[in-house]
């Protein structure tokens, strides 16, 4: 039993415990004492003067957005120096460095676009995707859509350079005219990669001759053994472009099936795909 001299005061609080200081996330807003409000202005005229086609005096934009003139005017001369704006007879217009970054968004959301339809006909078909067009000479995969389900081939060789071995390559080169597609492998010359890979050239272009240009291409084991892919020619304009998939080589008996379908229902993705030939 405690005594008087040992028992604890009834008004004595016990110790709090230390809470540690949890981090804020990097996407919360921060407090409002590290915002710089000089930078908020500048956001809020750009704002304004992209909402006016045909250009907007100072006196106007300083109203609009509730700045004292004297800012108004201090904040436009920078943005004007800084290539943000540009001044013509006294009206301010965006400058080329506003218009790189919207054109920077638009790509962006060009991107995310087709991302976010290759997605949804990947789990749909239950393959990867790949989506891939010749420019400038080169084969350009510009998208591969693949999930842990349905992961995609790994390029050990770089597709650029072989494009003769795998479906993306064959069909964008049948597409192209003779010469297109000499000068082609005269760059990049067909090499063996696996014991079915196109032997040479020659072998290659006979192939090449024999496919028309809206055919399928499917080719089995010729990149990688164990895998066999499947190509369809899109049509985007005057570029020559193929979506593909690929499965591994126990499924073979699925490739012809889901290529067909891809291609029966292509057209869904067109508009995605003309979108993507600028990113």
């Amino acid at each position: 039993m405690a005594t008087a001299e040992t028992a604890p005061s009834p008004t004595a609080s016990a110790p709090r415990p230390t809470v540690p200081a949890q981090p804020r996330s990097p996407d919360a807003p921060p407090p409002a004492a590290t915002l710089i409000g000089s930078v908020q202005r500048a956001m809020r005229l750009l704002e304004t003067v992209a909402g006016h086609a045909y250009g907007a005096p100072a006196k106007q934009l300083a109203r609009e957005t509730g700045l004292a003139l004297p800012t108004a005017y201090h904040l436009l001369r920078t943005l004007v120096h800084e290539g943000y704006l540009r001044r013509d007879k006294g009206l301010f217009f965006l400058g080329e460095a506003a218009e790189r970054l919207s054109a920077a968004g638009a790509q962006q959301k060009r991107r995310s676009t087709l991302v976010d339809a290759f997605a949804r006909w990947r789990d749909a078909i239950g393959a990867p995707l790949y989506y891939a067009v010749y420019r400038e000479g080169e084969i350009t995969v510009l998208c591969v859509s693949d999930s842990p389900g349905a992961p995609a081939v790994e390029e050990w060789a770089d597709f650029r350079e072989t494009g003769h071995a795998h479906a993306l390559g064959q069909c964008l080169l049948s597409q192209l005219d003779e010469r297109a597609r000499r000068d082609h492998l005269d760059r990049y010359p067909v090499q063996p990669l696996t014991p079915y890979t196109v032997r040479d050239n020659h072998s290659l272009l006979r192939r090449l001759e024999r496919t028309r240009r809206t055919d399928l291409v499917v080719e089995r084991q010729e990149y990688a053994v164990g895998t066999v892919c499947a190509a369809i020619p899109i049509t985007v304009g005057s570029t020559a472009a193929t979506l593909a998939i690929s499965l591994p080589a126990h499924q073979a008996d699925r490739l012809l099936p889901a290529a067909q379908r891809l291609q029966a229902e292509a057209g869904a993705l067109l508009g995605s795909l003309a979108l993507s030939i600028s990113i």
